[in-house]
């Protein structure tokens, strides 16, 4: 039993040496440990500071984008607003034209007067629908120039004598749409 006492109190002292050795390396190290604690605590407290900027920052530019998005709506909805009341009064000057041809050329079909308005809808529907600049100003010519050749034969018609005659001005404006949008 000798044999196994002196191997139970060698494997006591190792395991004591080893507690003692784990021991002393904790003291020693204690102060390194406590170091590494602070220094854990100090960044994580500067992360939460640097955390709670960035959420400021974060939420001072959603307040801006918020306010820009606002007033940016604010414009686009008075713009449409303009728009539609640009484009009703379009209609009624074109309205206007059609009422004006057909005192004009009344011994002519109330078609030839519709014909020739519906042509200018269909220029200014087009013009309002295109979504480039420079095909939106081309059509807007075009409309313009419709509308100031129908306005000249209105008053050719007026000023002349004869009696029966046609728009040739506007039917010449409709014929030369109608080729270019086939050719």
């Amino acid at each position: 039993m000798s044999v196994m006492r002196r191997w139970l109190a060698e494997a006591l002292g190792f395991w004591r040496r080893s507690a003692d050795d784990q021991l002393h390396w904790r003291l020693s190290r204690q102060g390194d440990l406590a170091q590494l604690r602070r220094e854990q605590a100090l960044a994580e407290q500067a992360l939460v500071a640097e955390l709670k900027q960035r959420s400021q920052q974060l939420a001072h530019e959603l307040a801006l984008n918020k306010a820009r998005n606002n007033n940016e709506l604010a414009m686009l909805k008075t713009r449409c607003r303009q728009d539609l009341q640009d484009y009703q009064q379009y209609l009624q000057s074109l309205d206007k034209l059609k009422d004006s041809l057909r005192r004009s050329y009344a011994h002519l079909p109330e078609a030839v007067a519709f014909t020739i308005h519906h042509h200018a809808k269909q220029l200014l529907n087009r013009m309002w629908e295109a979504d480039e600049p420079q095909q939106k100003l081309k059509i807007e010519m075009q409309l313009l120039q419709f509308m100031a050749a129908v306005h000249e034969d209105s008053r050719a018609s007026l000023q002349s004598d004869a009696v029966e005659g046609l728009p040739q001005r506007a039917l010449a404006c409709i014929d030369a749409d109608f080729e270019n949008q086939i050719g």
